[in-house]
């Protein structure tokens, strides 16, 4: 089982925003995380993915943003359920066009 931490928000924004803040100050962005993500209470790579992501997002690294991630699994959530629709519907109408030609006793 994972020992998995929730950080709000407000937590994530800062930290990220205190590791652009004082990058100038140490000798790498991976320093400047370390000594954060110390201070923070949580590891250095937790705060280097969010900090790999809002670079993203802001169009500092090449990437996918969040919003083009969140919209792609809206499409793809979309696309299974049409698909899902679709199937149904062709089984709804196979068993009407057999009821159609199925010949009728009087």
């Amino acid at each position: 089982m994972t020992n998995r931490k929730r950080y709000p928000a407000e937590v994530r924004e800062r930290t990220v925003r205190l590791v652009f803040e004082n990058q100038k100050t140490y000798e790498s962005q991976w320093a400047t995380i370390c000594s954060i993500a110390k201070k923070a209470g949580m590891t250095p790579e937790t705060l280097r993915k969010w900090v790999r992501r809002a670079e993203v997002d802001e169009g500092r690294r090449d990437g996918t943003t969040t919003d083009e991630r969140e919209r792609t699994r809206d499409l793809e959530r979309e696309v299974k359920e049409l698909r899902r629709a679709n199937e149904i519907l062709k089984a709804a109408s196979s068993f009407f066009a057999a009821e159609l030609d199925r010949p009728r006793g009087r």
